[in-house]
C-alpha cells in the first residue's frame, strides 16, 4: 500500500441515496484522472432500500408499493452485494479511492473497510467479527455493518453502512444482504444505550486514516442542504 497520500473528508448529513450517488460519480471522475485528492464521505440516508448486483426479489418480503407506503424508496444500485437498507441512525461510509494510486487490491479495499469497522467498534467497547465469503462485520450471528463496493477504472464507490442508532425494524421487510436466519444488530442495541453520532464519526475517521495509512483532512462541504447529526 502507498502511504501518507492524503484523504478529503465529507460530512454530507442526511442527503438522498441518488444524491449521494451522483456525488460519488463527480467526485470518482475526478479521482481517476487524479485532478483531485481521493474523498471519503460520512452521511446517512432517508428510508431506502437498495439492491446491489447480486440481489434478487426473492430477498424481497414486501411489494415495492408497500416499501413505498411505509415511506421507503427501492433503489437499484450499482455496488457489489445484495439487498440491505439505509436510513437515519445509520452511519454511512463512501470512500472514493484510486486504488491504483494507492497499490491496492478491490480484496485490499474490501478488507481494510472491514477493518476500519472493526476498530471503529473496539473504540467503543464492542468485538466485531468477519465471516470468511461474506463481507461485512458480524458481532455474534447478528450482522452490525454492511459493505459493498463498485469499482470503475481503479476508483472506487460505495463503503460501509454501519448501524449506530437505526430502527432496525426496517430490515424485517427484507432478507439482508440476502443472508436467510440472519438477523442484524446496532451499536445501540450491543451497548443498551445509544452512542453519539458525532463520537461514532470521529472514531470512525481515525480509523480509516490509521487502516489505509493516509491523513484523513476534513473538506469544505461539497453539497446543499446540509444536515446535521
Amino acid at each position: 500500500m502507498t502511504t501518507n497520500l492524503p484523504i478529503d473528508l465529507y460530512d454530507l448529513g442526511n442527503i438522498a441515496y441518488r444524491d449521494a450517488l451522483d456525488w460519488q460519480r463527480a467526485k470518482a471522475a475526478e479521482v481517476r484522472a487524479e485532478i483531485s485528492a481521493d474523498a471519503l464521505a460520512f452521511l446517512e440516508h432517508p428510508p431506502v432500500f437498495t439492491m446491489g448486483g447480486r440481489g434478487g426479489d426473492d430477498h424481497m418480503l414486501l411489494s415495492e408499493n408497500d416499501l413505498r407506503e411505509r415511506g421507503a424508496d427501492l433503489i437499484m444500485t450499482d455496488r457489489g452485494g445484495d439487498m440491505t437498507f439505509h436510513g437515519p441512525g445509520q452511519l454511512v461510509l463512501y470512500a472514493v479511492l484510486n486504488l491504483r494510486r494507492r497499490s491496492l487490491r478491490p480484496v485490499d479495499h474490501v478488507r481494510c473497510l472491514e477493518r476500519t469497522v472493526l476498530d471503529t467498534l473496539a473504540d467503543f467497547g464492542l468485538r466485531g467479527r468477519t465471516v470468511k465469503g461474506r463481507p461485512g462485520v458480524w458481532i455474534g450471528s447478528q450482522k452490525i455493518a454492511a459493505i459493498g463496493v463498485s469499482i470503475r477504472g481503479g476508483a472506487t464507490m460505495h463503503g460501509a453502512a454501519l448501524n449506530v442508532t437505526n430502527d432496525l425494524t426496517w430490515f424485517n421487510a427484507i432478507v439482508p444482504c440476502g443472508l436467510h436466519g440472519l438477523g442484524v444488530t446496532s451499536m445501540t442495541r450491543e451497548l443498551k444505550n445509544a452512542p453519539r453520532m458525532s463520537d461514532v464519526m470521529a472514531a470512525a475517521a481515525a480509523a480509516f486514516a490509521e487502516v489505509y495509512q493516509a491523513d484523513v483532512v476534513p473538506a469544505a462541504l461539497a453539497m446543499e442542504p446540509h444536515g446535521g447529526h
